[in-house]
C-alpha cells in the first residue's frame, strides 16, 4: 500500500527510523553508566538549556575537563558541575570559563587561545548555541533577525569549528557534534531563516570529513527533538504542545554517542528521541544503504 503524503513527511523527517521513540531520559543511556574520565569537552551555548544539561552530564559520565562557552554567565553553570560530578563519585573536573560572541572572530580565537593556555587538546566540540528568529512569511520577516540565524547558526559554527580543530585534531577521539533540527527535513510555513541554517550545518559536516576525515576528524549532527527553552519563543505557537521532549534526554544522548568514537556516524544525522540500542543494531544496515545523510534520490 502507498504511503500518505503525511507518512512521507513523516518518513523523509525520520520519524520512527527506530521502532522505540522517546521524550525523556532513559536507562540505557544513562550518563552514570558511562566512564568519560580523561576526555575534555567544549561546548557552546553553556549558560542554559540544552547547554547547562549537556554539561551537567558530561559531569555525571565523569569529564575530565569542560569548557563552558556563552555571551551570558556560565558561572552557576560552573558551580554546578562541580558539585554534579562530585555527587556521582566522580573526581572536581578542571572547568574553563568563556565569555564568548561565537560570531565575532575576535572573541572566538581569545577563547580559544585561553583553552590553549590550559589544555593541550579538546577530546569533543558540541557546537550547541543556537538563534532562533520569529516564524513569520519571508515578506513580513525582520531582515535583521532572520539573518541572525545564519550569523548565530552558521556563521557561529563554522567559526568554532575552524578556530578549534587545531586543537580538536590533537586529540584521540576528535569528534565534532553540530546540533542540527528535525526542521531540516521539512519545510514549515515561516521557517525560512532557522531551519535552512539547520540544513545547511548538515552539509557543512559533509565538507569537514571530506577534507579533514583522512585526519581523524568524525564529525556528525544531532537532533534535539521538540524542547521547550527559552529559544522557542518565535516558533508557531500552534506547535508548542510538539514540544514535549526533555533537555535531560538530549543531553544524555549526546554523552551516550560520545563515549567512544563511532566512525559509521561521520556525516550523518541522529535524532535524539530514536532508542539508541536500536539505532546501534541498524548500524550495518546504515553504512550499507548509505543512510541517514542529505542526498538527491532520482
Amino acid at each position: 500500500m502507498d504511503m500518505s503524503s503525511t507518512e512521507r513527511t513523516a518518513r523523509a523527517s525520520g520519524y520512527l527510523f527506530t521502532e522505540t521513540e522517546h521524550n525523556d531520559t532513559y536507562t540505557a543511556i544513562d550518563p552514570t553508566k558511562v566512564n568519560m574520565n580523561g576526555k575534555r569537552i567544549l561546548e557552546t551555548g553553556s549558560s542554559r538549556g540544552l547547554g547547562r544539561e549537556m554539561a551537567l552530564s558530561f559531569a555525571k559520565a565523569g569529564v575530565t575537563g569542560i569548557a563552558l562557552l556563552d555571551m551570558l554567565d556560565v558561572a552557576p553553570v560552573a558551580k554546578e558541575v562541580i558539585e554534579t560530578a562530585e555527587a556521582t563519585g566522580h573526581p572536581k573536573p578542571e572547568v574553563i570559563q568563556l565569555s564568548t560572541d561565537i560570531t565575532q572572530i575576535r572573541d572566538v580565537q581569545k577563547a580559544a587561545d585561553l583553552v590553549r593556555s590550559n589544555w593541550d587538546n579538546i577530546d569533543i566540540l558540541i557546537n550547541n548555541a543556537g538563534y532562533l528568529a520569529p516564524y513569520e512569511p519571508l515578506s513580513d520577516s525582520d531582515p535583521e533577525l532572520w539573518w541572525r540565524n545564519f550569523e548565530v547558526n552558521v556563521k557561529g559554527v563554522y567559526l568554532m569549528t575552524r578556530t578549534f580543530l587545531p586543537l580538536l585534531l590533537q586529540s584521540t577521539e576528535k569528534t565534532m557534534i553540530v546540533l542540527s533540527s528535525v526542521g531540516a527535513h521539512h519545510t514549515l510555513p515561516g521557517g525560512s531563516g532557522h531551519e535552512t541554517t539547520k540544513l545547511a550545518v548538515l552539509k557543512l559536516n559533509s565538507y569537514l570529513m571530506a577534507e579533514y576525515g583522512s585526519k581523524g576528524l568524525l564529525a556528525y549532527a544531532v537532533a534535539p527533538g521538540g524542547v521547550k527553552t527559552d529559544m522557542v519563543g518565535g516558533f508557531l505557537q500552534e506547535f508548542h504542545h510538539l514540544l514535549s521532549d526533555t533537555p535531560q534526554m538530549v543531553a544524555d544522548t549526546i554523552v551516550f554517542l560520545t563515549q567512544e568514537r563511532r566512525e559509521w556516524l561521520a556525516a550523518r544525522y541522529v535524532d535524539s528521541r530514536w532508542d539508541m540500542p536500536e539505532l546501534l543494531a541498524k548500524k550495518d544496515e546504515i553504512v550499507e544503504r548509505d543512510l541517514l545523510k542529505m542526498c538527491l534520490r532520482v
